[in-house]
C-alpha cells in the first residue's frame, strides 16, 4: 500500500538573483543601507543650511577695507615666486642619467 496524498514533494528551484544572507548578515545589512540613507539626509540639510547663509560683502567700514591690499599683494608676490621656482625646476635639466638608455 503505497500513499502519496501524505507525502512531501520536494521542489527544487534554481537560485535567482537576490541576496540571501542569513540573520545577523540581514542585520549589518538594514543597519548599512539605515546608515547610508542616514548620512545622505544630514549632508543635504547640511547643504541647505550652508546654502542659506549670506556671503560677507566687502563693504569699506570706518574707512578702512575688510580685505587688505597688502595682504593681496604679499599673496600675489608668494605666487609668483612659486611660479619661477616652477618654471626653473622645468627648464633645467635632469641631473639623473637613465642608465637603460
Amino acid at each position: 500500500m503505497n500513499l502519496n496524498f501524505l507525502k512531501k514533494k520536494k521542489k527544487f528551484k534554481k537560485g535567482g538573483l537576490g541576496i540571501k544572507p542569513d540573520l545577523y548578515w540581514r542585520y549589518i545589512l538594514y543597519i548599512t543601507f539605515i546608515l547610508i540613507f542616514l548620512s545622505c539626509a544630514f549632508g543635504l540639510y547640511f547643504f541647505i543650511k550652508t546654502n542659506e547663509e549670506p556671503i560677507i560683502p566687502t563693504i569699506s567700514t570706518n574707512g578702512q577695507d575688510t580685505i587688505k591690499k597688502e595682504r593681496f599683494d604679499k599673496v600675489f608676490e608668494y605666487f609668483s615666486e612659486r611660479e619661477k621656482k616652477s618654471l626653473q625646476i622645468l627648464n633645467s635639466p635632469s641631473p639623473i642619467i637613465d642608465p637603460s638608455l
